[in-house]
């Protein structure tokens, strides 16, 4: 059975916050498809935590991470707004990812889907907003064909979903 790590990131998580109701929903999607599957404790929003969780989750061997949240990119228009890095250390690190930007209607101003490889591990993230990151999961979890997965094909079917949710 392959390993999945669910990774929550952000400073509103951590502290308490806003509560993790994403965790539960993406254990369950994924063991449904058979991971088994583990849930780490929340990660700074900062890039090399993240990168550490990124390259921790490689070292233990998992087939899968799910990065959850930190896909916005709301400081980098208003100083205001909460800090989102998760996409930015994806991409420092993975090797052949893939992307989409979105640009969203319900609040969620913009948005950052990033897959792809490191070592033998799928990294991917799903933003924080649970409509979203059901619908992001489950488009995973329809297309995921473990180590022959097409990064760009998955990439795709994830965006598409998320906008979905938009209305």
């Amino acid at each position: 059975m392959d390993k999945a790590l669910i990774q929550p990131t952000g400073d509103e998580i951590l502290s308490g916050v806003v509560e993790d109701t994403d965790s539960p929903m993406i254990r369950t999607v994924l063991e449904d498809i058979g991971f088994s599957v583990s849930v780490a404790v929340p990660v700074v929003d900062r890039e090399d935590h993240i990168e550490n969780t990124i390259r921790q989750a490689v070292m233990e061997g998992y087939a899968l991470l799910v990065l959850i949240g930190g896909s916005g990119g709301g400081h980098r228009y208003d100083s205001d707004l909460t800090q989102d890095f998760t996409h930015t250390a994806m991409d420092r690190l993975l090797i052949g990812a893939c992307s989409t930007a979105l640009y969203g209607k319900n609040g969620h101003l913009w948005s950052r889907l990033v897959c792809g490889w490191l070592g033998e591990t799928l990294a991917v993230n799903v933003p924080g907003p649970y409509r979203e990151a059901e619908a992001a999961i489950k488009a995973l979890a329809e297309n995921y064909q473990g180590r022959n997965t097409d990064l760009k094909t998955l990439n795709d079917c994830m965006a598409r979903a998320v906008c979905a949710t938009y209305g």
